[in-house]
């Protein structure tokens, strides 16, 4: 599984970067994660080699539209002081500061 190109994955490349990262990998762990970046690394190779010319750019595979009701005013009967009995008038009341 190993690379000839600049991508290559390798012991020492995944033990930089797990030193890095704190992380304190085992030998075996660092051969399965060897084994499992290089994969990753083959699948995107894959992925490069497709041809995508004529093709436009997608950022989502089915189109977007609103589907929001139309914003319209409407009157709103809320009476957000009807369940305090610390208010005066129309606003809230607190403790006095001293």
């Amino acid at each position: 599984m190993a690379h000839t190109d600049s991508k290559r994955i390798d012991a020492d490349t995944v033990q930089r970067v797990a030193k890095i990262a704190r992380l304190d990998l085992t030998e075996q762990e660092i051969k399965k994660f060897t084994d499992e970046l290089a994969s990753i690394l083959e699948a995107f190779a894959a992925l490069d080699k497709v041809n995508t010319t004529n093709v436009e750019p997608s950022f989502h595979p089915q189109p977007l539209q609103n589907v929001w009701r139309e914003d319209k005013a409407e009157k709103f009967d809320w009476q957000p002081l009807a369940n305090t009995k610390h208010k005066e008038g129309k606003y809230f009341k607190g403790p006095r500061i001293v």
